[in-house]
């Protein structure tokens, strides 16, 4: 009874973060600069110097190429040779978050950030929304936090260290993306919202599997 309420319940909250998601993209198309986005950037912005620049680079840096391509590659392949072959799969299913970005940016076809706006510190190509790297972070580092959580049979000193890093960048990522002038704020909200979703479905069929695979060796 209880399983069955917390289902309806995430249920409802995915159809109100998909709409809500849906909501801020109608409204960054047809207003792609706005008084909320310009005020986020300069509060942000204001605090440069010379240790924070390169602090904020190096957490924006795995979600780069080829430092998203690495991360993906690296999980996978030492899950692999750790014999867990399901989580394996599943971590290179993360790379997928990319292409669900590519949709969403196409779609919108929302400009970046631009000077004299704002301060950008590295022009990129691909339209600003939503935020390619906030939405890998959530995926990526998201189901590998759940991962180390579930995985008991990991040294626990490894498992803390590794959720810790990724908590840390999940939570730091938005803050890079608009201090580096890469996106605005609606964008790297947009990226938390379509990312919780994408690991909510990763995370629902890699327990899913799981299951299965103990009932049939029950």
């Amino acid at each position: 009874m209880i399983a069955e309420r917390r289902k309806k319940i995430m249920a409802v909250v995915l159809v109100l973060i998909c709409v809500g998601f849906l909501a801020l993209s109608l409204f960054v198309k047809y207003s792609p600069v706005n008084i909320l986005d310009e005020r986020f950037s300069k509060d942000v912005q204001q605090y440069q110097n010379p240790v924070l620049d390169t602090a904020m680079e190096i957490i924006s840096w795995f979600g780069y190429f080829p430092g998203s391509i690495i991360m993906v590659v690296l999980a996978t392949g030492i899950f692999l040779l750790l014999k867990y072959k399901r989580e394996a799969l599943f971590m290179l299913s993360t790379a997928f978050a990319g292409v669900v970005s590519t949709i969403f940016k196409i779609i919108v076809n929302r400009p970046r950030p631009s000077e004299p706006l704002v301060h950008v510190f590295k022009k990129a190509s691909q339209q600003s929304f939503p935020s390619g790297h906030v939405l890998f972070y959530i995926v990526y580092f998201g189901f590998l936090t759940m991962l180390m959580i579930q995985l008991k049979d990991l040294p626990k000193s490894i498992r803390i260290i590794i959720g810790s890093f990724s908590v840390f960048l999940i939570f730091s990522i938005p803050f890079s993306r608009i201090y580096l002038g890469a996106h605005w704020f609606t964008d790297v909200v947009g990226g938390v919202l379509i990312g919780i979703v994408c690991l909510y479905v990763l995370s629902y069929f890699y327990e899913r599997k799981a299951t299965k695979q103990y009932e049939n060796k029950a």
